[in-house]
């Protein structure tokens, strides 16, 4: 008897222990209880812990506007950046459909040759055989995914590295490009007309630019708030109102400034809107949806993906085919730029540019991260060099190697992030 007492006077000591132990509290909520100094606190952990996201590329941004602006006061100016986010378009939209690819693990060495390809293809169309402009668009569109596809196919069905047959794709349709292109090599478009327009279309009415800047801001206060509601409903740790204001905040700022400074030049330029609209649209797929969240578990683990019940193949086919799509889009804004179709059409440093703006933009080439901000804060990096060597007249040369610098330094804080938070125990 004295055994059974003895037996329970432990658990009977601990009951009241427990229950007046304190429930366990989220750190995030403590974190915005210490207000600025929790943030301050919050901020080093996570520099610490090699959580670094977007910040590197944005200071880099920051200081390549400071240092070029201080050489030349015109770079900084209406004119120039307007010109900066025209050009950058294209070999943005490109850049896009790499990280989506680069998500997954894997490299896609085509885009450039697919680029001149659906060039080529809408050229002749429109020109040669008096197809209407906007259905030789389409089916340059459509030629894009349809080289995607086919890699998409030898890559998760037969096997084939991915690099190995985008490499192929590289070199084959570059070939076919100039096989549809004729001995006379050069296919001028009509300079009045739909694709003309996607760089050279402005929209010069002030209210344009102001718009699309209070657009933005809106729908990421009405996108965070929800998202608060919603997090607050389901009893998990949300922001509260005053800090998604401060972020709207923090975004609405410069999207004024830039849309100040576009109406002092033409306007607000359609390739810009374009470019947006379709990082927004890309960045609301890869995470809101269920597709995106396949993606960024294939670039995980393949076999806890396939565990889990993701079809494999059908989302490495999916994925090849839509950076196949992005490829020819962004073709069609480069052949606007010279209003032409032409043997050196998605040659050059294109490929290699599209690649190092989605990896310095934060997208790893360890699969797994990315985001297509990263495709947008990428190019605008390396169209700033390329825009600043230009107003000081430094050789193409220098801003290879500086460049290709930039790309080494994105890749080093990569890899460096990455062994930070494995022993952090974050990956």
């Amino acid at each position: 008897m004295s055994k059974k007492t003895g037996a329970k006077e432990p658990r009977d000591a601990a009951a009241p222990a427990a229950e007046a132990a304190a429930p366990p509290v989220d750190p995030r909520l403590l974190v915005r209880e210490e207000g600025f100094a929790g943030y301050w606190s919050e901020f080093r952990r996570k520099l610490r812990s090699g959580e670094l996201g977007s910040l590197p590329v944005v200071v880099g941004l920051i200081v390549i506007g400071l240092v070029f602006q201080l050489r030349d006061s015109a770079f900084l100016g209406a004119e120039n950046l307007s010109n900066l986010f025209v050009t950058a378009a294209g070999t943005g939209l490109i850049a896009v459909g790499i990280v989506f690819v680069l998500i997954l693990g894997e490299i896609d060495l085509s885009v450039g040759s697919v680029s001149g390809l659906a060039a080529a293809v809408l050229a002749v169309l429109n020109v040669h055989h008096g197809v209407p402009e906007w259905l030789a668009l389409v089916i340059a569109l459509v030629t894009g995914a349809l080289a995607g596809v086919l890699h998409g196919f030898f890559f998760a069905r037969i096997g084939v590295p991915a690099f190995v047959v985008t490499l192929a794709g590289l070199l084959g349709w570059n070939g076919l490009m100039l096989q549809v292109l004729g001995s006379n090599g050069t296919i001028n478009l009509d300079d009045s007309g739909l694709v003309a327009d996607l760089t050279n279309h402005y929209f010069t009415d002030i209210s344009a630019a102001y718009g699309l800047a209070t657009l933005g801001a809106a729908v990421f206060f009405l996108a965070s708030w929800r998202d608060s509601r919603r997090r607050e409903a389901a009893g998990v740790p949300s922001r509260p109102l005053s800090e998604i204001v401060l972020r709207t905040a923090v975004l609405a700022v410069p999207a004024y400034a830039v849309a100040w400074l576009l109406n002092q030049y033409k306007g607000l330029p359609l390739a810009l809107v374009i470019f947006l609209g379709v990082v927004v649209a890309l960045d609301f797929v890869l995470r809101r949806t269920s597709y995106g969240r396949k993606i960024f578990a294939l670039g995980g683990s393949v076999e806890a993906a396939r565990r889990a019940g993701v079809n494999v193949a059908a989302v490495r086919i999916s994925v090849f085919a839509l950076s196949g799509t992005m490829a020819a889009l962004g073709g069609m804004f480069l052949a606007s730029q010279i209003n032409a179709a032409n043997q050196s059409s998605g040659a050059g440093s294109l490929l290699m540019n599209a690649i190092a703006a989605a990896v310095i933009g934060g997208t790893s080439l360890f699969g797994g991260r990315g985001s297509t901000w990263s495709a947008l804060l990428g190019v605008l990096v390396i169209q700033s060099i390329a825009s600043g060597m230009a107003l000081l007249g430094i050789a193409s040369a220098v801003q290879y190697m500086i460049t290709g610098a930039v790309l080494l330094a994105a890749v080093v804080i990569d890899s460096l992030s990455r062994r930070t938070q494995k022993t952090a125990g974050r990956v």
